[in-house]
């Protein structure tokens, strides 16, 4: 499946919300559905049995950080929750890594590759919630400082 197949299957109600329009989640709902369609594939063989579970686990935490921190009012209450979202999407890429040996290869490279993007948007997230905190910080010691 294609991301563009997969976006014309997503319901109304995920894409009119303003948080579609946030790449890192998109790609990361893309994910959480790929990983669903993996899993038979790691179920069949007892030694990939507990990587399923965690393949699950972790790639439908990026999504959920995503939208938690997005919800957040402060860049620090943001940053913290793209810092679980960029946690989880590490966890996911060595969690495939570790299941190569019962997916194709090419599904693999797909999703590490995948992965490897949502990181560096999560990474440049976080970064500019960092930089607002930082902001708002300096502007409020300003005006504090003001007579």
């Amino acid at each position: 499946m294609t991301f563009d197949e997969w976006k014309k299957s997503v319901p109304h109600a995920i894409t009119n919300d303003s948080l579609w329009r946030v790449e890192a989640y998109r790609l990361s709902l893309f994910l959480a559905d790929l990983s669903m369609i993996d899993f038979p594939q790691l179920i069949k063989r007892r030694p990939t049995w507990s990587h399923a579970d965690q393949l699950l686990r972790s790639t439908a935490a990026i999504s959920s950080d995503i939208a938690e921190g997005y919800s957040r009012g402060t860049g620090k209450d943001r940053a913290k929750f793209f810092e679980y979202a960029l946690g989880s999407a590490r966890e996911s890429r060595d969690w495939y890594y570790k299941a190569r040996t019962s997916l194709s290869e090419s599904a693999v490279q797909h999703r590490i590759d995948l992965l490897t993007q949502i990181i560096r948007l999560l990474i440049r997230m976080v970064d500019t919630e960092r930089k607002t905190n930082k902001r708002l910080l300096s502007a409020s010691i300003n005006n504090q400082q003001s007579p």
